[in-house]
């Protein structure tokens, strides 16, 4: 009994939240939502199920129960049957962010690129594998789209064209705002609207939640790399897709079938991870903010990007060697990734968007002086200090800046 209660769906009905639980404020929901029948269950903190496979001596009732999944992609009624079709502690986390998205279902898988990916598959079993999507994106979503491994075709635009670029085969229609790493933004409602009847998925990574709910604003689906800041400290890698429960059952067939699943132990973190969300992202962007107000006046900067939306992430170019700044840091850790709970920073012509085409990279504003910073929860004085003499005396001067 306690086992089935945990699945996707499950709790809402069996548990008769009100609908007023539907509506909590965002801090309230990031920490009870997916946990709603825990004091019911005796329990105060979430289980971890790390099961693979549930014992079943009703052979026949099962068949039916997987005939079900097969034809619908919900979860079956009762206990799980495999971990790859179905995992309780993994179900938490989805009813939690969707819950945070406002989306009916969330479908979460082992990373950011496993969730696209699945997306792509999805709409490419209706026979749709044209996509329409705007740059800049994270690099490696860029490189799926133009790489053809799924046998995609990408029409590259922006909102002011997107109507045009949209085909009669058309799936899918693809940004991210803020974009990653030059964080422009796009208004999600105006290209919900040029799309018509094709589905938009807006990757909400930097925003979270927090900050942004793009299906409130007529995307179809969100799309997160967990591992940032839903996760939260570096500890661990996911993905999930917050969407409608018909494209949900399409996405857990696909999950099934590719295996491309989320562990129950990076479900568990990613659980935990969000019932602190607001309170980090909030702290996190107050910094960033600041950061972001000193060095638009610090004469060895040329230029910040720092989005209306606010967030944790900083971009700025600078007049010397982006290089001497990355190796120059001590506090703020030289990495890829971002979201985490200790700063951040990389050259994403080196890294994140290596894998971008030049002509493209630059063509969307990565240009070769650009760095991204992801700011964490470090002092804002500490962090400031360690970027200065990072910045050291911006040899190289203003006057080589008109290059890349």
């Amino acid at each position: 009994m306690v086992r089935w209660l945990f699945r996707v769906g499950a709790m809402d009905d069996d548990l008769k939240v009100s609908p007023a639980a539907r509506t909590r404020a965002t801090d309230t929901e990031a920490v009870h939502a997916g946990r709603d029948d825990l004091a019911l269950l005796g329990l105060h903190a979430p289980p971890i199920d790390l099961s693979t496979t549930y014992p079943s001596y009703d052979s026949r009732r099962e068949a039916g129960r997987v005939d079900a999944f097969a034809a619908t992609g919900r979860a079956p009624d009762g206990p799980p049957v495999y971990a790859r079709l179905d995992n309780p502690t993994t179900a938490r986390f989805e009813t939690a962010l969707a819950r945070l998205e406002g989306t009916e279902s969330a479908v979460a898988f082992a990373s950011g690129m496993a969730a696209l990916t699945a997306v792509l598959l999805g709409r490419a079993s209706l026979g749709l594998r044209h996509v329409v999507a705007l740059r800049p994106l994270y690099g490696c979503s860029d490189h799926l789209l133009t790489s053809g491994l799924l046998g995609t075709e990408v029409t590259w635009t922006d909102v002011a064209g997107l109507a045009q670029a949209i085909r009669p085969d058309t799936g899918l229609v693809l940004l991210e705002t803020p974009a990653n790493p030059t964080l422009a933004e796009t208004d999600v409602a105006a290209a919900a609207r040029a799309c018509g009847s094709v589905p938009l998925m807006v990757d909400n990574t930097f925003a979270t939640p927090v900050l942004q709910r793009p299906a409130g604003q007529g995307a179809r689906m969100v799309l997160h790399s967990a591992t940032k800041f839903l996760g939260g400290h570096g500890d661990v890698m996911g993905g999930v897709v917050a969407c409608d429960e018909e494209f949900a059952g399409v996405l857990r067939r696909v999950r099934f079938a590719t295996g491309g699943v989320l562990h129950p132990l990076a479900a568990y973190l990613l659980l935990r991870g969000l019932s602190t969300l607001p309170v980090r992202v909030r702290a996190a962007s107050a910094s960033a903010a600041e950061l972001a107000r000193r060095l638009a006046v610090d004469p060895r900067v040329a230029r910040v990007h720092y989005p209306r939306t606010g967030g944790a992430m900083v971009s700025f170019e600078v007049y010397g060697d982006p290089h001497r700044v990355i190796a120059g840091v001590r506090l703020v850790t030289p990495a890829v990734s971002l979201g985490s709970v200790d700063s951040l920073i990389q050259h994403p012509a080196s890294l994140s968007h290596r894998v971008v085409a030049e002509g493209d990279r630059h063509a969307s504003g990565v240009n070769d002086r650009l760095l991204r910073m992801s700011v964490g929860l470090e002092d804002v004085e500490d962090l400031w200090a360690d970027l200065c003499q990072a910045l050291g005396d911006g040899r190289d001067g203003p006057s080589d800046a008109a290059g890349t």
